[in-house]
């Protein structure tokens, strides 16, 4: 499937289709005319509590597969939205789903989850 996953600043591709945000917050001090995307959905970042487990600066931030697990939970009420994207990408749409510039590694984030989560749905 044409998905693809990159951070919000990093640059733009003609290949990336449609760029979608999905961060609960939105980058800070990006004018609308700045922005690197078609659109935001916050609800497919993870949820304010779960955001402030996984960057809390505790000393015991809330491990991956924790946080995948709850994620992953969390996701079970945005399926219109994911099965929403994966019929874009059905008939022909490619979809980059785009990150805070803090999620350095893809592979930890929650669009890597995502990403997995459309390609699986029906």
């Amino acid at each position: 499937m044409p998905i693809h996953t990159k951070r919000w600043n990093d640059p733009q591709d003609p290949r990336d289709g449609y760029r979608l945000l999905i961060c609960r917050y939105r980058p800070r001090g990006v004018s609308k005319e700045n922005e690197t995307w078609d659109a935001w959905e916050p609800k497919l970042g993870p949820s304010k509590s779960l955001h402030a487990a996984v960057y809390t600066t505790s000393s015991s931030p809330l491990s991956w597969d924790a946080y995948r697990r709850l994620y992953l939970e969390e996701m079970r009420a945005q399926q219109a939205l994911i099965a929403a994207l994966a019929a874009r990408i059905r008939t022909g749409g490619t979809i980059t789903l785009l990150c805070s510039s803090a999620c350095v590694r893809e592979s930890r984030c929650h669009r890597s989850l995502l990403r997995e989560l459309i390609e699986a749905a029906p």
